[in-house]
């Protein structure tokens, strides 16, 4: 399928997906919006794809939503305009395959919001992030949903509140983000990560991933309740046979494509 925002490949079982408004520091207008969430559509539904790399072309990772669609709307399309921007979080917590932020230079504003939505995040050095809407007498509401989840409360509030820029180390001290690497290795240990996850069992991946969001705010004794039935289901599945048979028997295992 042609995008008209982004670009897309893929390679040994990896999708990836580049932000492609580089002009625009890969802001997120209607259009981007529609093709990231049909790019993520497509992957999630490619049999031979089983972890999706999320990267930015230009200067920027994503530099928010492009304010320049703001203008002239009412308060009943605006809600329409901003659920249509933040489709791209629900969607990515409801797949089964992995999602991993590459970043690099500048995530802020919606930008921090697709970082903190994504289920693993790889940084470059000099990376910069920042829930920054409230500079501008907004507020990162939709990235304080994912932000919340991935901080404690009073950091993710912090970022939020003051609209301030913090780095790569920070971001990675806090639980933003899983790796910060120099600039020109971003690439290559984004591809490493996605490379061992894509060589475990797509079957125990996808169930294991939803199963992980759907217990992440349930009650403690329910969520048990869930993920113990989730991993009986598991234990009959042919990956698993398979992948137990292999350890036993000190062999690589042969997993089913999903």
């Amino acid at each position: 399928m042609g995008y008209e925002t982004l670009k897309t490949e893929t390679r040994e079982h990896i999708g990836f997906i580049t932000f492609n408004r580089p002009d625009q520091l890969n802001t997120f207008n209607s259009a981007l919006a529609e093709d990231f969430n049909a790019a993520l559509d497509d992957f999630e539904n490619d049999p031979e794809v089983r972890v999706i790399v999320v990267g930015g072309e230009g200067k920027a990772f994503c530099a928010g939503i492009d304010v320049t669609e703001m203008k002239g709307k009412k308060c009943l399309d605006y809600y329409f305009w901003v659920n249509h921007m933040e489709k791209m979080s629900l969607h990515i917590a409801n797949m089964g395959t992995p999602v991993i932020a590459s970043v690099h230079d500048l995530a802020v504003a919606n930008g921090i919001g697709v970082v903190a939505s994504s289920d693993l995040a790889v940084a470059a050095e000099g990376a910069r992030f920042g829930a920054t809407a409230v500079n501008v007498g907004l507020f990162c509401m939709g990235p304080a949903v994912a932000l919340s989840r991935n901080l404690g409360r009073k950091k993710a509030l912090e970022l939020l509140l003051t609209g301030d820029i913090i780095t790569a180390e920070e971001a990675l001290r806090i639980g933003l983000v899983n790796r910060v690497v120099p600039k020109d290795q971003l690439a290559d240990e984004t591809l490493s990560l996605a490379q061992k996850i894509a060589q475990k069992s797509p079957l125990a991946v996808q169930l294991g991933k939803k199963s992980f969001y759907q217990m992440a705010d349930l009650e403690y004794e329910k969520a048990y309740e869930m993920v113990n039935n989730h991993f009986a289901a598991l234990c009959t599945t042919e990956d698993a046979h398979e992948g137990v048979d292999a350890f036993l028997n000190k062999r690589r295992p042969e997993w089913k494509l999903r």
